[in-house]
C-alpha cells in the first residue's frame, strides 16, 4: 500500500493510507537504515499492514519531490514562514529559510500574524521583499482577518509553517482549520517563545495538507554552497544581474552594480540587501574553508 507520513516519534511512523484512508503505525525496515535513508514527515512510501495487533513496516520511501532539513519536511509545495511583530522577528532567520526553500525545490512565502497588534510590520515586509516574488500574508489568528485568503492561498497544496517559536504558527492552524492544538506564548522571563510544538507533524483537514513544526532560532546555511549560486538565490537581484558591470556580479561592493544602484534609488529594500551581504561573506568563508 502508499500513503504520506504524518509523524514520526521514535522508531515508529503514522502513515495515511491512499487506499483507504486508514492511518497505520509502522516501523522502518532495517534495510532503510543501511541505506541511509531517514523516514521524514511528508515522505511518500510504500508499506505492509500488520496483522491483528502487530505494527505494519514501512518498506520503501518514494522519491522526493522536495526536501528542507531543518525543519525536517519533505514534498512541500509551501514553506510558509510566520512571523510577527511579537516577538521581534529575526530576519536573518526568515531570509536563510527563504534561500533553503528555494534550494529545496519549494516556493517560499511570509505569513505575518498579530496584526492585530498593528499593521506596521506588514507594511515593511511588503516594502523590504519587493521584487522578491514573495507572497506576503497579513493576518490575525485572534480576530480571523486574513485567514480565508491564506485558506485559500493553501488549499491544493503541502504547506509547511515554519519560524520562531510564539509567533502563532500552531494558533494559525487552529483558526485556519478549526482544531485547538496546543498554543504556547511567550516566555514572561525572557520575551522568547515557549516550544509548543515538539515535532513536525502533518495535519489533514477538508482536504488540505499542512505542517506544523517546532519553533528554533538557529540555522546554518549550507556549507557547500558557492557564492554565485548564493547570489542567484534572490530573485531580485538575479533579474537586474544582466545590468551589472561585472559578470557575474555578487552584489557586494562591485563598482557598476545594479542592485546596489537598486537599493541607493530605493527601489530595493536596503536592511535586505544589508543582510544578504552579511551572509555572502558567511557563505564565502564557508566555501574557502571546505577542504579545511
Amino acid at each position: 500500500m502508499t500513503g504520506s507520513i504524518l509523524q514520526g516519534i521514535g522508531s515508529f511512523y503514522t502513515v495515511l493510507c491512499d487506499e483507504d484512508g486508514a492511518r497505520y503505525t509502522l516501523r522502518a525496515q532495517k534495510k532503510l537504515r543501511r541505506q541511509g535513508t531517514t523516514p521524514t514527515v511528508g515522505d511518500r512510501v510504500r508499506f505492509t499492514p500488520g496483522q491483528g495487533e502487530e505494527d505494519g513496516w514501512l518498506e520503501e520511501i518514494l522519491p522526493r519531490r522536495s526536501l528542507l532539513l531543518r525543519p525536517s519536511v519533505a514534498n512541500v509545495d509551501t514553506l510558509m514562514l510566520v512571523l510577527a511583530s511579537v516577538p521581534q522577528p529575526d530576519m536573518l532567520l526568515i531570509d536563510k529559510l527563504i534561500v533553503r526553500a528555494q534550494r529545496g525545490n519549494m516556493t517560499a512565502a511570509l505569513c505575518v500574524n498579530k496584526l492585530d497588534l498593528g499593521g506596521e510590520l506588514a507594511r515593511e515586509i511588503e516594502r523590504e521583499y519587493r521584487g522578491a516574488a514573495l507572497q506576503v500574508f497579513s493576518v490575525s489568528a485572534r480576530t480571523g482577518e486574513g485567514i480565508p485568503a491564506l485558506r485559500e492561498a493553501m488549499r491544493g497544496k503541502v504547506t509547511a509553517l515554519a519560524g520562531q517559536s510564539a509567533v502563532g504558527k500552531s494558533s494559525l492552524l487552529n483558526a485556519l482549520f478549526g482544531l485547538t492544538l496546543e498554543t504556547g506564548g511567550l516566555s514572561r522571563r525572557t520575551d522568547r517563545g515557549r516550544h509548543t510544538t515538539r515535532r513536525a507533524e502533518m495535519l489533514c483537514v477538508d482536504g488540505m495538507m499542512a505542517l506544523d513544526t517546532p519553533g528554533f532560532s538557529l540555522l546554518e546555511l549550507e556549507e557547500d554552497m558557492q557564492p554565485a549560486d548564493f547570489a542567484q538565490a534572490y530573485p531580485e537581484y538575479a533579474a537586474l544581474s544582466p545590468r551589472c558591470r561585472f559578470k557575474p556580479c555578487l552584489h557586494d561592493r562591485e563598482p557598476g552594480c545594479a542592485v546596489h544602484a537598486a537599493v541607493d534609488a530605493g527601489e530595493l529594500g536596503r536592511a535586505r540587501w544589508e543582510r544578504y551581504r552579511a551572509l555572502l561573506s558567511e557563505v564565502r568563508e564557508n566555501w574557502k574553508g571546505r577542504y579545511a
